[in-house]
């Protein structure tokens, strides 16, 4: 199968919204599936958005299969022009555990460091993302504030895109410019 990483153009908009709703209906259920869609809709409107950072991988039909989103982030209102937050990923349900959310995210990184941001937040289950070198954000200084809703604290986790980037960097995250998320 023929996969080609793209940053989101015009005709892949729609179709990757709806991926990503069926992806997450499918693994958890309609109404998350429709939350991440508006989540999504929402940062694309947001002044966060980095549309070189809205990552799709297609098929040979031109069908979107895989999606990421890079989108800056700060902690405190600092690190604005440095730090980034992946969310969501998806991969098309009958494609997972093929190594394309792999593909994508390392895509994500290399674009963001050549872009000259030093770091990425993530917010999930850590076994999904320790073996892309995150590792947990409270180890570093950053922790998650009233408005982010995690499990544990190893579920908020952090990635150095740079050597030493995090050595500067520290705060609490929230979410309260998310209209989406504080509704």
């Amino acid at each position: 199968m023929n996969r080609i990483i793209k940053s989101i153009e015009d005709k892949y908009l729609i179709p990757s919204l709806d991926m990503v709703e069926r992806t997450f209906t499918n693994s958890e259920n309609a109404e998350n599936g429709a939350l991440v869609r508006r989540i999504v809709e929402e940062i694309r409107t947001m002044y966060t958005y980095v549309k070189e950072l809205d990552l799709v991988m297609v098929d040979e039909n031109d069908e979107v299969i895989g999606y990421v989103m890079f989108s800056k982030i700060h902690l405190n209102g600092k690190y604005l022009d440095e730090l980034l937050i992946l969310n969501p990923v998806a991969v098309k349900t009958e494609l997972q555990r093929q190594h394309i959310s792999k593909d994508l995210i390392e895509a994500g990184f290399e674009k963001a460091k050549a872009m000259g941001f030093k770091a990425v937040i993530v917010e999930g289950n850590p076994q999904n993302y320790r073996n892309r070198g995150f590792v947990t954000s409270c180890d570093y200084g950053i922790v998650a504030g009233e408005t982010v809703d995690i499990p544990d604290p190893a579920c908020l986790m952090v990635k150095e895109l740079e050597e030493n980037a995090l050595e500067h960097i520290s705060g609490i995250l929230e979410y309260t410019e998310y209209k989406t998320l504080n509704q």
